[in-house]
């Protein structure tokens, strides 16, 4: 048995087998998950599971280089950007890049895996890029 957080096997194993400079993106429910791109659907239903709890569970096992939002969020002020930035400020996540929400669903053709979480806030989203621990 695992002692980290993370059960789900799909996204344990995506985890595992990322390498320096990979993308993994969170994203809300409704985001569109391009042909050919894995998905490991997490949610069930509005809000379950929620886009915070998913994330720091995969932030427990994933090096974290940077990440990329869209600048929308900004706007939008989703109450999961308050935890984006305060995971941001304190350096788990990299140096951080905006970019629009359509280059964000451009950036998700080359993801290595999109998980899908019940989160239903807009532009709640995040490509997180691989780092290395050494």
């Amino acid at each position: 048995m695992k002692k980290t957080p993370l059960l789900n096997i799909a996204l344990s194993r995506v985890v595992a087998s990322l390498g320096h400079g990979d993308v993994l993106m969170i994203v809300d429910a409704g985001m569109p998950v391009p042909a050919g791109v894995e998905l490991i659907d997490l949610a069930v239903t509005h809000g379950v599971p929620d886009f915070v709890s998913v994330l720091n569970t995969v932030l427990a096992e994933m090096q974290v280089e940077s990440h990329i939002i869209a600048h929308e969020i900004r706007e939008k002020q989703p109450p999961a950007l308050l935890v984006l930035d305060q995971l941001n400020a304190a350096g788990s996540l990299g140096e951080q890049r905006l970019m629009t929400h359509e280059a964000l669903k451009q950036l998700s053709r080359s993801a290595r895996a999109i998980v899908r979480t019940g989160e239903c806030q807009p532009y709640t989203n995040v490509a997180l890029i691989a780092g290395v621990v050494f």
